[in-house]
Order: structure tokens, then sequence, then C-alpha cells
């Protein structure tokens, strides 16, 4: 099962200056989550990263049933993202087509088969709280 690279290298500075060339960032989420639903994506979940990770604002998972359909919805939200005038920065994992991922600036896009997004349960790990807390201490009697 082949894993996409998820390595980034770029800022969060030049993200939004490649959105700024294109949609904002929510418009972006909005162009892909009604893609991926006009094209009978399964399971579309969206997780806010804003104030998790400098890498995007937002992930969508989604799940297709098929290697051809996986590799369709990849081909059609980067289609749609095109036609919106907005670059798609980088598509991984398109030939092995278990999980595909959409690098689309602000917008990152993983799309699975659902026996993969099962074992790697992408947005169960990113919808989590990630800020640190302290651990609570018993009080000694």
């Amino acid at each position: 099962m082949a894993k996409p690279s998820v390595a980034r290298t770029r800022t969060k500075a030049a993200a939004k200056k490649t959105s700024s060339d294109g949609l904002s960032p929510q418009k972006l989420k909005t162009l892909i989550e009604h893609t991926l639903d006009d094209a009978k994506a399964e399971d579309i979940v969206t997780v806010e990263l804003i104030g998790k990770s400098s890498v995007a604002d937002y992930m969508i998972v989604a799940s297709g049933q098929s290697h051809r359909q996986i590799a369709g919805l990849a081909e059609r939200v980067s289609e749609a993202l095109k036609q919106a005038g907005q670059r798609v920065l980088s598509i991984e994992g398109l030939k092995a087509s278990d999980w595909v991922l959409v690098d689309a600036g602000d917008v990152i896009v993983h799309l699975f088969r659902p026996e993969v997004r099962a074992f790697y349960a992408l947005e169960k790990m990113w919808s989590t709280d990630l800020a640190p807390r302290r651990a609570k201490r018993e009080p000694s009697a």
C-alpha cells in the first residue's frame, strides 16, 4: 500500500500568496467539497487546521470505493481547481490510488479507499485538540 509523500517545504506566507492569487481558503474549501460531493465521494469530512498546523488551513478527507474512483475524484478536484484559476501544487499517490493527496495550497485533500482510510484515521488524529495539557494530580491522602 503506497503512502503519498506529505513533506512540504513552503511557508505559511507562501501559502497565503498562493491563495490570494486565486480563491480564499474558505472558497477553495467549499469548491473542493462541492466537487467531491458532485463526483459521488463518500464520507466527506473537513477538518479545520487553523491553529493546529502551518501547513494548511483545511484538510478534506473523502473515500471512494475503488482505485479507479479515487483516481477519478483526484482528477475532478484538479480540474475544478484549474477552472477556478487555482494552482494544484501537487498530486501524490495517483498511480496506486489507495491514498491520493491533492495539495491545493491552503487546503489539502486526502482521498482513500475505505479500508486504507480506517487504517490511517487522519481525520480522527487531526480533529483532536492538539494544545498541550497539564496532567491533573490526584491529591495525596
